[in-house]
């Protein structure tokens, strides 16, 4: 029976090892610097030192991890401010495009990665001969006595190292993304409520005049379409049942106080005809003018 095969894709794969170094540098070391076509990441297991990338000079805690991209320009340098470091460097050959997400960038190992790599440098001293310890040696020689698959196993969780650190950069994006997106949100909804309150700060100011929704869309430079979906949004109406409910709440208010009478106040509201405003009222108030004043007076009367 012929049975069907998946042939596993490699979204990353460590072509060849260029280096591999464990450094115990005193303080005033410095290294004035290389450039190459490859890979090469410095891991700071104690200690701090200062690494300079291109342009970018970084001091580094223990802990921290830099890559250094093909051809990019970098030193090292142990200021005698400096904690003497122990540095982890391993050079190496990778073209997946997926590596780019690393490039200048420095993080911080989790336990997870910190025991990769500390399993990538034990494996490195079983599968080469010293000296580790020399910035010019960069020849590695195989150690005849390794144990079984060493160069595999540095290979193998180098990969995985990698391809966690490559993960952990698209989630910070992705958080980073979704922060942004949230806060943009935020900003835009601030912002519509800052507008909203605006116009009807304008509208109360108003009272007396008669709008159309063209009319108040030219006063603020808004589209029909996006006057109606700011006032949905934010009142649950259109503006110009905001505008009428605000007339309505103001002739409440001017029939409580007294001084004017219905014609009055359907005048001083910018209504053309009582009955206009009468109609508008019992639509909202669910009684006439009259009856609302009418009752207004009882409770006073109580």
């Amino acid at each position: 029976m012929d049975f069907p095969r998946i042939y596993l894709q490699e979204s990353l794969s460590i072509e060849a090892l260029i280096s591999f170094h464990y450094f115990e540098y005193a303080k005033g070391f410095v290294f004035d610097g290389e450039q190459h076509d490859f890979w090469e990441i410095l891991y700071v297991d104690k200690g701090e030192v200062e690494v300079r990338a291109d342009d970018v000079i970084h001091t580094l805690q223990q802990g921290n991890m830099i890559f250094h991209k093909p051809e990019e320009f970098h030193t090292v340098h142990v200021r005698h401010a400096h904690k003497p470091p122990n540095l982890i460097v391993i050079a190496f050959v990778c073209h997946s495009e997926a590596m780019s997400q690393l490039a200048n960038k420095v993080v911080s190992l989790g336990d997870r990665e910190r025991n990769m790599l500390s399993i990538i440098t034990q494996e490195g001293f079983h599968a080469f001969l010293p000296p580790f310890d020399s910035p010019s040696v960069h020849l590695l020689e195989r150690n005849e006595e390794a144990s079984f698959a060493s160069e595999q196993l540095i290979k193998a969780y180098l990969e995985i190292l990698l391809i966690t650190l490559i993960r952990k950069q698209e989630a910070r994006g992705n958080v980073q993304e979704a922060q942004k997106l949230k806060q943009s949100s935020l900003q835009k909804e601030k912002a519509e409520v800052g507008l909203v309150g605006q116009i009807m700060t304008y509208l109360s100011d108003h009272l007396a005049d008669s709008f159309t929704l063209d009319d108040l869309c030219q006063t603020f430079h808004l589209g029909k379409s996006r006057m109606k979906e700011l006032f949905q949004s934010q009142k649950g109406m259109g503006i110009m049942e905001a505008f009428k409910l605000l007339k309505i709440e103001q002739a409440k208010t001017y029939m409580r106080e007294g001084p004017y009478n219905i014609t009055e106040i359907a005048s001083l509201l910018g209504y053309t005809s009582i009955h206009y405003f009468s109609r508008d009222f019992k639509k909202t108030v669910g009684m006439s003018p009259s009856d609302y004043a009418k009752s207004v007076k009882a409770r006073v009367q109580r």
